[in-house]
């Protein structure tokens, strides 16, 4: 049980990182604690809060959480339901309503201070359209997506490219997700060993991954160095977007095609 509970614990630390932001919502919370006369506020910013940590770290919830049938490598997730940024930042607002001068220079001291400017974030940037993805996907889907609403079309994509594809078409389907990009999980999928494992993608290797899965469009970085010419082993070039090359496999397209006029028929 001991054992269990450490683990919840780095689990918990992992988590908050240990970080001004789990300070500041520390130091909200004891804030609102003493203060905080509506009750269903306190329930929910005050009690709650405690409460869901004791059941984390408690040993036995992780048992009944495997128990359940649910994957323990997703336990983290119950931390999930602590608003430490609502806490916080309704605790500055409380703070600033009783106190106004004090209040607003030690909310904003405490803000910059101990914030970050979002944009330096790995995985933020500033919109580049209406749809907060990349241009380059846009005109890529836009470029192989259906041309109807009642077809679709498979497309394999560098691992850069899916987490937007479906974001902005929902009828283009491929062959392996963001599943793939997280170690841990270790899933296996051809096409992806094919298409991302190699420095030098064996084109041969993987255009047999790929026919059995169909997929009517290869798009490979200009800088991607392959084994054997793509249009010498049977694609069609279409075009170059943004430093990436858009390929038709006619081979698949010709079998697509020939299932679509059948059931049309």
């Amino acid at each position: 049980m001991f054992g269990i509970f450490m683990e919840s614990f780095v689990i918990l630390k992992l988590y908050t990182g240990l970080k001004l932001l789990l300070l500041l919502s520390a130091l909200a919370w004891v804030y609102l604690l003493v203060t905080e006369k509506n009750k269903s506020i306190r329930i929910l910013l005050v009690y709650a809060p405690i409460i869901v940590v004791a059941l984390f770290l408690f040993p036995v919830s992780r048992k009944g959480f495997v128990a359940m049938g649910l994957d323990g490598e997703t336990y983290y997730r119950i931390l999930w339901t602590i608003p430490l940024g609502i806490i916080f930042v309704y605790g500055i607002c409380r703070l600033f309503e009783r106190h106004r001068r004090i209040g607003l220079i030690v909310g904003a001291a405490l803000t910059v201070l101990c914030g970050s400017y979002v944009y330096k974030g790995t995985y933020i940037s500033k919109a580049e359209n209406l749809y907060h993805i990349p241009n380059t996907v846009v005109k890529i889907c836009d470029l192989i997506g259906a041309k109807d609403d009642h077809s679709r079309v498979s497309a394999v994509m560098p691992s850069e490219l899916i987490h937007f594809v479906r974001q902005y078409d929902a009828s283009i389907n491929m062959p392996y997700g963001r599943e793939m990009l997280v170690n841990a999980w270790d899933y296996y999928n051809a096409v992806y060993e094919a298409m991302e494992k190699p420095e030098v993608v064996d084109m041969e290797e993987l255009l047999k991954a790929t026919r059995e899965e169909y997929c009517q469009y290869i798009i490979l970085s200009k800088e991607r160095q392959t084994k054997q010419n793509p249009t010498d082993c049977g694609l069609t070039l279409l075009d170059e977007i943004d430093g990436y090359l858009i390929y038709e496999d006619p081979v698949t397209m010709e079998i697509v095609n020939g299932w679509r006029d059948y059931y049309e028929e």
